[in-house]
């Protein structure tokens, strides 16, 4: 990656606006920004969370509250928990993530 005419700026989450995509169970609440090709989002999950599609995009995500469940798609399973991270690259291994207590992500991809 990398990051070309971006002058330096602050973002101040909490005046992002949410957008809210639902799960197989549950939903997520995205706040979003772009910047060029790169995109990086807050999301929080709700307590028993499943996404409602197998994931190819690749990601940097951070856990930053909660637990994290994912699942790829050859059967491993992992879990994240604050100060975790998991990062995998577009089109490599499908993924998908749920959550029985909820988590709050940061996300660059």
């Amino acid at each position: 990656m990398r990051i070309e005419a971006l002058p330096f700026g602050v973002t101040d989450w909490s005046q992002v606006e949410i957008t809210q995509h639902a799960g197989e169970r549950g939903e997520a609440a995205w706040r979003t920004r772009n910047f060029g090709d790169v995109r990086i989002r807050m999301v929080e999950y709700s307590p028993g969370y499943i996404a409602n599609h197998w994931c190819t995009k690749g990601h940097f995500l951070l856990c930053l509250e909660g637990e994290l469940d994912t699942e790829l798609a050859d059967g491993r399973r992992f879990t994240l928990r604050p100060g975790m991270m998991y990062q995998v690259a577009d089109d490599a291994e499908a993924h998908r993530s749920s959550t029985h207590t909820g988590a709050r992500l940061y996300i660059v991809d």
